[in-house]
């Protein structure tokens, strides 16, 4: 190993172990300094807000988010949309999200050409700019694979946690309670299964208490979580009150519906599961029992018979 390898592990080193001091320092919650800070306030208790360190993020991001963030109308494009379907209301989460695509549209490429101009790689130029194109468009849409995982998992939470929220509205429709304090029953009773469907819900009432028409909070309600069971759902409580039918009865057969749809989704993932065992169970399991019940047979097949014929 050379001088200037050795030199390039050494920063590389120092590089990361400093980068992840710096995260625990900022992201880790220290009793000291949140005993210092509740002396200083008299004794009081001062509750640490969850988003201080993705404040810290936005704003050590903010500049680089200004190179691809784009000025006006972005609120309105539907990547504003999947913000909401991923469950991030924040102001800043648009600054952390075009910032990392900014950082790393640079850090990627810059790492493969640090890696090739270390380890002596002799690329033609085609080759060499083939690659730092591709190490820029992996960095610059590595987020958008993060958001759409982000959404995917919290909208399968909704679909399954979501039948059990509409049996609990049922029970409470039932009961002789209206719309509005069903809803709010069902946000503090489901706060224990799933906190974000809770949270939809809370904020259901909340536009409701606000003043703000039932239509709307439902429709608004379908729209950020972006399932289609709850927009379903959503039409259904919107056609059941302006025609004045029964509202239990269509939660009812609406309830059942989903659940019966749950219960199909789940025997679709369990049959896929033989399915998925047989690609590492031929290319990885399969090759090392070969190799542990035949590898004998094959060692005295090389040290007698092979002599043997070979003398013949």
């Amino acid at each position: 190993m050379t001088t200037i390898q050795i030199v390039y592990l050494s920063g590389v080193f120092i590089l990361v172990f400093g980068a992840v001091l710096g995260g625990m320092y900022l992201l880790t919650p220290s009793g000291t300094r949140q005993r210092v800070r509740e002396i200083g306030a008299g004794g009081r208790a001062m509750e640490a807000k969850p988003n201080d360190w993705i404040e810290q993020i936005a704003n050590i991001s903010r500049p680089f988010a200004k190179l691809s963030l784009p000025e006006d109308g972005w609120e309105d494009s539907p990547l504003r949309a999947r913000f909401m379907n991923a469950g991030l209301r924040s102001p800043s989460a648009p600054y952390v999200f075009f910032g990392a695509k900014t950082i790393l549209a640079l850090v990627f490429p810059l790492t493969a050409y640090l890696y090739m101009a270390f380890s002596g790689l002799d690329l033609q130029s085609h080759t060499f700019m083939a690659v730092l194109l591709v190490a820029a468009a992996i960095g610059y849409y590595l987020p958008n694979i993060v958001l759409r995982r982000m959404i995917f998992v919290r909208q399968r939470e909704i679909f399954e946690t979501f039948p059990d929220a509409l049996d609990l509205m049922t029970v409470c429709v039932e009961s002789g309670l209206g719309i509005d304090a069903a809803l709010s029953r069902v946000t503090d009773e489901m706060r224990h299964r799933s906190e974000v469907l809770s949270d939809e819900l809370h904020l259901v009432t909340l536009e409701l208490r606000a003043g703000g028409s039932k239509e709307k909070a439902l429709r608004n309600l379908a729209m950020r979580t972006g399932v289609e069971d709850v927009d379903t759902l959503v039409a259904m409580l919107i056609q059941a009150e302006r025609f004045g039918t029964s509202i239990a009865d269509s939660l009812r057969v609406h309830a059942d519906t989903l659940r019966t749809k749950r219960r199909f989704r789940a025997e679709e993932a369990a049959a896929k599961i033989a399915l998925k065992l047989l690609f590492p169970l031929i290319f990885c399991i399969f090759p090392a029992m070969l190799l542990v019940l035949l590898g004998p047979a094959f060692i005295q097949i090389y040290r007698v018979l092979l002599p043997t014929m070979a003398g013949n």
